[in-house]
């Protein structure tokens, strides 16, 4: 189950854009990532001087939970982030959305580079809104739990 689990949690993962992130003594901040599973990392793009770039400085504990309801994925990730200076990686990451907090893009002196290496993650993947209301009314009529989904820590 663990493996189904975990590629569920990748899968669906790559179609969320957002979650809050906390690290170190940096609160949870909503925030963008990007998805590199073969590393089982994901990656921010954040500004220099920010709570989260200092905690990415010191290479802090952090957790990233992830709720979408589109996607039917719940998550409370932990693992360390650390600051990274990679021009061909933020090259690769850049968007729009990137560019929106910058105003000199790419080369503004401000980016900083995030990445959080995944150690585990506790994740619920269900079935969405109609098979939870289904799996309610099943539960009434049979007077048994009502099966909402996949659940269970996950380890990279």
């Amino acid at each position: 189950m663990a493996d189904t689990l975990k590629e569920e949690f990748w899968d669906r993962i790559e179609d969320i854009r957002t979650g809050m992130l906390a690290a170190g003594d940096a609160r949870a901040v909503p925030m963008t990532h990007y998805v590199d599973k073969d590393a089982n990392v994901l990656w921010f793009i954040t500004a220099n001087g920010t709570d989260l770039a200092k905690s990415a400085q010191t290479g802090a504990q952090a957790e990233y939970v992830v709720i979408s309801n589109d996607e039917h994925l719940y998550a409370r990730i932990d693992g360390k982030v650390q600051a990274v200076t990679d021009p061909a990686k933020l090259d690769e990451l850049w968007s729009v959305v990137a560019g929106a907090w910058f105003e000199d893009g790419r080369q503004d002196d401000d980016v900083q580079l995030v990445r959080f290496d995944l150690s585990q993650a506790e994740v619920w993947a269900t079935g969405g809104s109609l098979t939870f209301l289904y799996e309610i009314a099943k539960a009434q009529i049979t007077d048994e739990k009502p099966d909402m989904g996949q659940h269970g820590t996950i380890r990279f």
